[in-house]
């Protein structure tokens, strides 16, 4: 494959991982800011009439964007023959609709403003809930790729006699196949957000799966607060400390120790985004989807 693959600062090892599956070369760029906090940016590799894969996760957004639509620019006024942006946390997907009157849609703001830039877009388990497709976001071709094989091979391999949980009703379909793939029974809470860090959550019948390990899956783990409420109450009502898995690892503030400290046995994500809890490999699932 005529390939170049870079790396956005952060996603090293996916990178690399990526760079050797499909036989292509790491491409060096330079990335500086100056004292005004202005991005000094330069490409060291050549890149004309090269294939190009950016690998940028883009979690905290708002910090990268405009560095990144730099990169995008330079490849393209350096001759690169296509863009490719490999994003496997892709952020602004959350706000898809006016919830309330003069709110921003956020979602199809980032999409118009990144499309331009790229010829393709490569991406696992957007949050996808109110939008049937990617391209009512994005005008550029995008390639959803889904983890839950993944996830559900790790569990299968590593938690006996395993029950899944997921957060809410909108999770059901993304839980109900991980459970399937795992072949594990399942169950749903119910919940009710007040706000990021308020939730109530309530319990259906659960006394068929006590002798179960709980395994608490959610695509996004953001503040923690839901599965730290739910590990909580799994303990009151005597199940084992449950095992947590997500996709993309956020972990606000200090919510992966604060999820530690109320009693998760572990804690388990993709490496989506670099992160300590990485222990579930998708670079396979990228490089199949380039080759």
């Amino acid at each position: 494959m005529n390939a170049i693959v870079i790396s956005y600062p952060e996603n090293e090892a996916l990178t690399a991982s990526i760079a050797k599956g499909i036989d292509g070369k790491i491409g060096e760029i330079q990335m500086r800011h100056f004292p005004d906090g202005e991005t000094y940016l330069r490409l060291v590799t050549d890149v004309l009439e090269k294939q190009v894969y950016v690998v940028a996760s883009l979690h905290r957004p708002d910090d990268k964007f405009l560095s990144l639509v730099f990169l995008l620019r330079l490849l393209r006024d350096a001759g690169a023959a296509s863009v490719t942006l490999i994003a496997p946390y892709l952020a602004y997907m959350r706000q898809d609709k006016q919830f309330r009157p003069g709110e921003a849609v956020t979602s199809s703001y980032f999409g118009e403003m990144l499309s331009p830039y790229i010829d393709k877009l490569i991406t696992v388990d957007p949050h996808l809930h109110r939008r049937k497709s990617m391209n009512e976001i994005y005008t550029a071709p995008c390639k959803v790729l889904h983890a839950s094989p993944a996830i559900s091979l790790w569990i299968k391999n590593s938690v006996a006699n395993a029950v899944l949980i997921g957060p809410d009703s909108e999770s059901e379909q993304w839980v109900s196949q991980v459970a399937k793939e795992a072949g594990t029974p399942y169950f749903i809470l119910n919940k009710e957000r007040h706000g990021d860090r308020n939730v109530d959550i309530s319990f259906p019948e659960t006394s068929a799966f006590r002798e179960r390990t709980p395994v608490l899956v959610d695509d996004i783990i953001s503040t923690a607060h839901t599965m730290i409420v739910t590990v909580k109450r799994l303990l009151e009502l005597g199940f084992k400390q449950p095992t947590c898995v997500g996709v993309h690892a956020i972990f606000a503030d200090n919510s992966f120790q604060e999820l530690q400290d109320v009693g998760a046995a572990q804690i388990v994500t993709c490496n989506t985004i670099a992160h300590s809890s990485n222990g579930i490999d998708l670079s396979p699932l990228i490089i199949e989807a380039l080759q």
